[in-house]
């Protein structure tokens, strides 16, 4: 019998959250999407996996059973697959980097750059993804290493270094009445409808609607936008604000949006992340070196350096 590793990671996260709410948050889906995948592996093997109740999900002896050995199944299936695709792409010199947005800002060009002379013959090739998947493909393997907004779903789990801290701004349509302010209160937005990005990108979506930072006021959604152009359209025709970085007033000019700043809410970040399994990799760390040669000025340090940048500044 052949069963989809999506289903298998899907039942892994389950398993280990007890809960589906907080896998579906994990795994950047919704719940209903979720619990339908649940019971298609429950129909495929056959058997019932958790015992559903309002409290959580609790395993069955069979889903125990499963769970003891799924996660080393995943392990050495995302192994492979990295490598194979990793095989593929250094046979090729190509570094394959994820980003969602802007990537490094105005530094990504002096970073591919710099890369380019620690590796003549190597090309850069940028992967851009939604905002449903906001590690840019760097979790599945799609990608080698990933230039990526901070903080994201599943940072814990990678390798990451800072290399950008920027305050955050809002898009505001420009016929509303706070954009003839020179900045903007938060709180004077905490009533005003937000573009949001989707449900699938998980606490990603709550972190730029600044969920944390209302005071226990709850958020307003008035449209939902799966990219940048989606996004400047929703706030060009009046259907929310957003929060965004202050790269964002450079990178995305729309007619019908302004850019303001913001005051009463935390800062955003950039940062270069990669696989722990690519802390051995020449290439990645290259890039790495690269990244950091570019880090803005505003920027704190670290606590600690990759192999790479520590062998030498370049």
């Amino acid at each position: 019998m052949d069963i989809d590793t999506r289903l298998l990671r899907y039942f892994a996260t389950v398993a280990e959250e007890g809960h589906l709410t907080r896998a579906a948050e994990r795994l950047f889906i919704s719940q209903p999407a979720l619990t339908k995948q649940i019971k298609q592996l429950e129909a495929q093997l056959g058997v019932e996996l958790f015992t559903r109740s309002r409290t959580g999900m609790s395993l069955t002896d069979a889903g125990r059973m499963l769970a003891e050995r799924v996660p080393i199944v995943l392990e050495d299936w995302d192994i492979a697959l990295r490598e194979t695709r990793g095989a593929a792409s250094r046979a090729s010199h190509v570094l394959r980097v994820g980003f969602v947005a802007s990537a490094a800002n105005e530094s990504t060009q002096k970073i591919i750059g710099s890369f380019a002379r620690y590796r003549p013959g190597w090309r850069v090739e940028m992967r851009q993804t939604g905002w449903s998947d906001p590690t840019a493909g760097l979790a599945d393997g799609q990608v080698d290493v990933a230039l990526l907004r901070l903080p994201f779903p599943g940072q814990d789990a990678l390798r990451v270094e800072v290399l950008i801290t920027e305050p955050r701004w809002v898009g505001i349509p420009s016929t509303h009445p706070l954009a003839e302010l020179a900045e903007i209160p938060f709180r004077q937005l905490w009533d005003e409808p937000f573009v949001a990005t989707p449900t699938e990108s998980g606490w990603w979506r709550d972190y730029w609607l600044a969920t944390d930072e209302r005071g226990g006021r709850p958020v307003k959604i008035g449209a939902i936008a799966q990219n940048p152009d989606e996004w400047l359209t929703a706030i060009a025709n009046g259907y929310g604000v957003s929060l965004t970085p202050e790269a964002t007033a450079r990178f995305y000019q729309r007619p019908g949006v302004t850019y303001r700043p913001v005051t009463g809410v935390s800062s955003s970040q950039v940062g270069v992340a990669w696989a722990p399994a690519g802390d051995n990799d020449a290439v990645i760390g290259d890039f790495v070196r690269a990244c950091l040669r570019h880090r803005t000025p505003t920027t704190v340090e670290p606590d600690t350096r990759t192999p790479r940048e520590e062998a030498g500044s370049g």
